[in-house]
């Protein structure tokens, strides 16, 4: 990590509040870098990380630690510790597109309940990334009207060993198979999937570890690990 704003993404990953980090100004730094971190990458929750604030931003910050200047250092260091986190909030911003302030406003419909509670529930209970995947899955379900699509894709990038298969011919019908073994967690997943883009008109199959047997595909036909259809 190199910028405070790495700092911030790392704390996000972590599923933990970037408010908890405080900081502060370093007495000593490299002049080369923004962060003055005695391990680069152990940033944890609710640590003070010492900052060199002129490395980028020495125009805000000349004057607010000049060396004849005593007095007031509490409120000093308050108003930088804010100054800091707003200007990673600025930089997190700045890398983003049209599209990714959709999506963000997408995850934000979703955590305040638009969704309902269930779904607000399951999503929460993703990874960062996940919930990227999905909110943007919504997106281009609002764009394209294509949910069978989106619900195929949907699953292979959250499960990529799935595979699903559409019998059509009597019923609108889909057997899915996740590909690995049920647990709680693969069940929020999955559910949260169906219930956001599988239309109503399908029913469904679930097949967890053990596929069912097709004839011709040899790794289907395996004997006491066959799933009965």
């Amino acid at each position: 990590m190199n910028y405070i704003w790495d700092v911030v993404m790392r704390i996000r990953n972590l599923q933990a509040d970037a408010a908890d980090i405080r900081f502060v100004p370093a007495e000593t730094y490299s002049p080369y870098m923004e962060l003055s971190l005695p391990e680069l990458n152990a940033v944890l929750p609710g640590q003070m990380l010492e900052i060199n604030p002129y490395y980028r931003f020495y125009d805000i910050f000349r004057d607010l630690y000049a060396p004849d200047l005593t007095g007031d250092e509490e409120l000093r260091d308050t108003l930088f510790d804010l100054l800091m986190h707003f200007l990673a909030e600025i930089d997190l911003y700045q890398g983003m597109n049209r599209r990714e302030y959709y999506i963000r406003f997408v995850r934000r419909d979703i955590a305040s309940g638009l969704f309902g509670g269930r779904i607000r529930e399951y999503f929460s209970r993703l990874e960062r990334e996940e919930q990227e995947t999905v909110a943007e899955g919504i997106l281009r379900l609002y764009e394209t009207g294509e949910a069978v699509h989106l619900f195929k894709e949907m699953m292979k990038r959250l499960f990529p060993g799935s595979v699903i298969y559409a019998n059509c011919e009597e019923k609108d019908e889909l057997l899915i198979y996740v590909g690995r073994e049920e647990d709680e967690a693969a069940r929020i997943r999955v559910e949260l999937i169906l219930e956001l883009f599988l239309p109503p008109r399908f029913q469904t199959e679930l097949y967890w570890s053990r596929h069912f047997g097709v004839l011709g595909t040899e790794s289907t036909m395996r004997m006491d690990a066959i799933a009965l259809y």
